[in-house]
């Protein structure tokens, strides 16, 4: 294998939740973490075998100004280090220059963190010449981020429903595990630097469903310009639920997967079908104006919408539409304003079906 290596990693960010779907359906959209890596030779004059001091780092677009940089802190090149310690190798086995260019926004439930835990892993399998395979690599996605349905679909791609196996609970509180969970300013939850000692991953931990999409659908994203941390949008959920409300969920979510495979979609049935019981009531205090939207915008007051839910936790909010994309998207943002005075950005994705890819780069490649 001839050096400098040049290759790229690019990730879509990914709506997870979908309505009904909590913790079990996530799609992925046309929003990308990308990382261009340079792998270098390493010194011929030297035995040493960590480059960890020899990983040139830089970042540009979303989170830019104050993601760390460090390769023991960073959650992509962390995850990098948690893949190859894993594997017997413990640090960067070449050095390398990587930046990073992300269009995801923090905090906003687009899947950001879950894109950067899929971007390190493979940037781990590519650093140590790994070659795992997909459901390998989802392995050490979900040792590090336990909720499968962002990172099932950033890697995988499409319409994904998902499930973990249960594990054994020492496999999943080693320390050296990376802490994909943000607190709202871009950093995550666990800042300790992997260690040689790193538990086996087990295998066949994530178990997957690819579903089908309709594809004159697309995803309208309003996204507020604050953040909600993960931990903050877990905190606000009861311990358990009424009977009642789980039956609720389960219905429509059983309609619902086939419902949005439908051409052409069936606008009621997918509006009655994205209604939720068990996380969007309790996280409505953190969106303000996100009640007054799911009662009042339908499709019969706007046509060509299909469904309103929020994105993963929020403050994003995803209206599924198959026409009339700013009219939608206008109505939403009034009311979030009405309630609270923030900036609002729209963006209508594209549902795509590829998930994370890796591109081998030659001189003459656009990077």
């Amino acid at each position: 294998m001839s050096y400098p290596r040049k290759l790229k990693i690019t990730v879509p960010c990914s709506s997870s939740n979908i309505g009904p779907g909590f913790d079990v359906l996530g799609v992925t959209l046309s929003l990308y973490l990308t990382l261009t890596i340079q792998i270098l030779p390493k010194y011929s004059n030297d035995n040493k075998t960590n480059f960890n001091e020899d990983i040139k780092l830089s970042y540009s677009g979303e989170g830019s100004s104050h993601v760390s940089l460090s390769t023991s802190q960073n959650l992509i090149t962390k995850t990098a280090l948690y893949v190859l310690a894993s594997n017997n190798i413990h640090g960067f086995p070449s050095p390398m220059i990587i930046h990073v260019d992300n269009e995801i926004p923090f905090g906003r439930g687009l899947g950001s963190s879950g894109a950067a835990v899929v971007a390190g892993v493979i940037l781990g399998d590519v650093a140590g010449n790994l070659g795992l395979t997909s459901d390998r690599l989802l392995d050490y996605c979900l040792m590090i981020e336990r909720h499968p349905d962002n990172v099932t679909a950033a890697l995988m791609g499409g319409f994904i429903a998902s499930y973990l196996r249960e594990l054994d609970p020492k496999d999943i509180e080693a320390p050296v595990i990376p802490h994909s969970e943000t607190l709202g300013d871009g950093t995550t939850a666990n800042e300790t630097a992997v260690e040689e000692s790193i538990p086996i991953v087990p295998k066949g931990i994530g178990h997957y469903i690819k579903l089908n999409w309709a594809k004159e659908i697309k995803a309208i994203t309003i996204i507020p310009q604050f953040e909600i941390a993960t931990a903050t949008a877990r905190s606000v959920l009861p311990l358990s639920y009424e009977r009642q409300d789980v039956v609720f969920n389960l219905q429509r979510l059983a309609v619902l997967t086939t419902a949005l495979s439908q051409s052409p979609p069936d606008a009621d049935l997918i509006f009655q079908a994205m209604q939720d019981k068990v996380h969007q009531p309790y996280r409505m205090e953190l969106v303000p104006g996100l009640s007054e939207i799911l009662s009042s915008v339908n499709p019969k007051t706007h046509p060509g919408l299909l469904g309103i839910c929020l994105s993963g936790a929020g403050p994003t909010i995803l209206a599924l539409a198959i026409n009339n994309f700013d009219l939608i998207a206008d109505t939403i943002t009034k009311a979030l304003k009405r309630k609270r005075d923030t900036q609002v950005i729209v963006k209508t994705l594209d549902v795509v079906d590829k998930g994370a890819q890796v591109i081998e780069l030659t001189d003459n490649s656009q990077s």
